[in-house]
């Protein structure tokens, strides 16, 4: 049962886990001193107000304290908003598969019918029969 145990524990992928919850937790408190430091008190120097806490009603003695809701709603947007444009569509943009041209030297290429890798010089598809001369359709 221990032996069990120990492998699972040292699997690769439960170590990249705890490295990647580790990582979160410090990318975490990052994104949220940029937000807490930067970007809300630049929102609060163009809109004059950052903190909302002090907003509520009261019906029937019942105080609702709804400017500690609008507080986490601004933070959740400020901080998503931040991720997106700092984290997410940065590496999007560095994943994105370039579409290239076929190499001009390269001894296949692909069939415009079929997308099977053929010889270059082929006259025919071998996969799907299609004429590939210059005249044949």
């Amino acid at each position: 049962m221990l032996k069990g145990f120990r492998s699972f524990l040292l699997r690769g992928n439960v170590i990249d886990l705890a490295v990647a919850v580790v990582m979160g937790a410090a990318f975490g408190a990052v994104v949220t001193a940029l937000v807490k430091d930067l970007i809300t008190p630049l929102l609060a120097a163009v809109g004059g107000k950052h903190d909302f806490s002090s907003l509520a009603f009261t019906i029937n003695g019942s105080r609702f304290a709804y400017g500690d809701f609008i507080n986490a709603l601004v933070g959740f947007v400020i901080v998503a908003a931040t991720v997106f444009f700092v984290i997410v569509n940065p590496i999007q943009t560095l994943q994105a598969n370039p579409q290239t041209e076929p190499d001009a030297d390269s001894p296949t290429r692909a069939c415009p019918h079929c997308v099977s890798e053929i010889p270059a010089a082929a006259g025919r598809c071998a996969f799907c029969t299609a004429d590939l001369s210059p005249g044949g359709r």
